[in-house]
């Protein structure tokens, strides 16, 4: 008997050996005593892990509420490798410091050219990134044509425009002289391109404000402007020669340095019976290797005329898009809408035909420039911003063009 009962209390844990003491040593009420202490100790001790864990829940609760108060970001899972040149961009626009541009490190594959002496600084990344995307989806023909960045103050482009002369020989007969090619030189300039917006300066110091948001958008209308304009109708003088600015001559009188026309048929307008004949003649006056790859080019006003026209079957020529991203087509064609176009009138030029990535380039240089000035028109700040860039035909026989006139 005793030696079951030293086994047992042997297996039993602390607190029930414990008890077993105590039941072995007090009988009858003395061991319901001994367990009402057992018990209270027990619910003790739950208690203490109850107010723990509320402890415990409380803390993380208010950690939550204050991250919520203070509108916390997120923490980014990757590092923000251009967030030091915006805090010195973002102090050079609002105070004019320059010393957090001056010790950067600038990535040497994001431009071309060092800080200028003359106290040009070259534009933040994003600031850049988002003038750049806004010209390329607004200004169609710098979307269609042949761009090129440069570090010098001209390009040059060599175009072969002749071939090899050829002759059939016969084995005894002196061979002749044949025709030798001819290589054309087209030098584009740069020009500048410039705007200059103003804020004041209490506006540039409130915190809130978007500068480089600001400031972007308002260089960016005015050079969507200035291009857009000067690729078709430019003259030449401090801006690029457009599309237009060649001398234009009758299809089939055509040679190099000039650009064939077709006419419409009508002085004023497109012909009131077949107008659509017209088109058919400007998109084969085009050769077979042009066209491949062509494009039309005209204004709202034009498209809106254009697209009524039908075939003998009573089909429409134009087509729209069957996807949001694919342009509308005439013939089969894309057609790209450029509102510096002209509108339908008499001896007018109204639409463009070609093949514009052979037919046009457009040379820049890849930096913008920002200069601050806080002394000319105060209380306000001028930055005046500045980005070189120049335009020419480059291919003569890329484009053809559809004159409103009777011949």
């Amino acid at each position: 008997m005793t030696e079951t009962k030293a086994r047992a209390r042997g297996a039993m844990p602390a607190a029930q050996t414990a008890m077993a003491q105590d039941v072995a040593t007090y009988p009858g009420a003395d061991v319901k005593t001994a367990m009402a202490g057992f018990l209270n100790a027990f619910n003790g001790f739950q208690v203490n892990v109850k107010q723990t864990l509320q402890q415990q829940d409380e803390r993380l609760t208010m950690l939550d509420r204050k991250q919520m108060t203070y509108a916390r970001p997120a923490l980014s899972a990757s590092a923000e490798m251009d967030v030091p040149h915006k805090k010195a961009f973002g102090a050079y626009l609002r105070s004019g410091d320059d010393d957090g541009l001056r010790g950067l490190v600038l990535e040497g594959k994001a431009m071309s050219s060092a800080v200028a002496a003359d106290g040009g600084y070259l534009v933040d990344p994003q600031t850049a990134d988002s003038i750049r995307s806004m010209l390329v989806s607004t200004s169609s023909l710098r979307a269609i044509a042949n761009v090129v960045q440069i570090d010098a103050t001209s390009f040059d482009v060599l175009i072969d425009r002749s071939e090899v002369g050829s002759g059939w020989a016969t084995e005894a007969a002196a061979t002749s002289e044949t025709a030798t090619p001819t290589i054309e030189r087209i030098s584009i300039k740069l020009h500048e391109l410039s705007a200059m917006p103003k804020a004041s300066q209490r506006l540039l110091d409130d915190s809130a404000f978007d500068v480089e948001g600001w400031l972007a958008g308002k260089i960016a209308t005015r050079f969507i402007r200035a291009e857009a304009s000067a690729f078709i109708n430019g003259t030449g003088v401090d801006q690029p020669k457009g599309i237009l600015l060649p001398t234009k001559v009758a299809n089939a009188s055509w040679a190099w340095g000039n650009l064939g026309y077709i006419p419409t048929g009508a002085a004023a307008d497109f012909a009131t019976t077949n107008a659509v004949d017209c088109i058919i003649s400007l998109v084969y006056a085009l050769t077979a290797d042009y066209r491949a790859n062509a494009s039309f080019i005209m204004n709202s006003k034009t498209a809106g005329a254009v697209r009524k026209m039908k075939d003998a079957d009573g089909r429409f020529m134009w087509s729209d898009g069957l996807a949001a991203a694919d342009p509308s087509r005439l013939m089969g064609y894309p057609v790209l809408i450029c509102e510096d176009m002209p509108d339908i009138a008499a001896n007018a030029y109204a639409i463009a035909f070609g093949d514009f990535k052979s037919a046009y380039t457009i040379a820049e240089r890849p930096d913008l420039r920002i200069l601050r000035d806080p002394f000319s028109a105060k209380p306000n700040v001028l930055f005046y911003a500045s980005k070189r860039v120049g335009g020419d035909v480059t291919d003569f026989a890329a484009i053809k063009l559809l004159k409103i006139a009777v011949s």
